[in-house]
């Protein structure tokens, strides 16, 4: 059943409201998570608003620079902030290496274990979302973006409120000032 992107957007949408309800039934999800694939690709000339509504959660911006250096900018940035810089991972690389093709895409993975860890102790399962982890890639178009989860949708899917909310306040703000440096005007 091919379902319209407004039908996409909605249960996407309706996932989001509702997580442990939505894909109940494995060959239902199945179906409903290919016709997401299908219509993810954003099809728009304005890519930054076509990829928006179907990532709920994520930042996702484009970049003035190109994609080496739109990562050595943010490399240096984050060793300006005095942040712990873990890795870069080159995953057009690693599916190359695998005998697949697809568009240039790096991961950077880094974090400040002070204020990360305090995600952790409000919840351990944050541990799937820290250290942060940043991602640059290039469209058909080869235009360079970023793309990262955002802290506040973090804290709300890990349900995160008082003190420690406060520390992913601070961390929204940190890395937004990080890919604020290679942001196209």
């Amino acid at each position: 059943m091919r379902r319209s992107p407004t039908e996409v957007l909605d249960l996407c949408k309706d996932a989001q409201k509702h997580p442990h309800e939505h894909f109940h039934n494995r060959a239902s999800a199945g179906r409903s998570i290919q016709d997401f694939r299908q219509r993810a690709r954003p099809r728009s000339t304005n890519q930054e608003q076509a990829f928006r509504p179907l990532l709920p959660g994520r930042s996702i911006v484009r970049r003035a620079y190109s994609k080496a250096e739109t990562i050595a900018r943010l490399k240096q940035d984050i060793a300006a902030k005095g942040i712990r810089f873990f890795d870069e991972i080159d995953q057009a690389k690693l599916a190359a290496d695998a005998g697949i093709q697809i568009r240039p895409s790096t991961l950077l993975v880094f974090g400040n274990p002070p204020l990360g860890t305090l995600f952790i102790r409000s919840n351990s399962l944050a541990g799937l979302d820290w250290p942060v982890r940043l991602l640059v890639f290039e469209d058909e178009q080869r235009q360079v973006w970023t793309a990262y989860t955002d802290f506040g949708y973090i804290a709300h899917r890990h349900d995160i409120h008082g003190m420690d909310k406060e520390a992913f306040d601070t961390a929204a703000r940190v890395i937004s000032a990080i890919t604020s440096s290679v942001k196209t005007p």
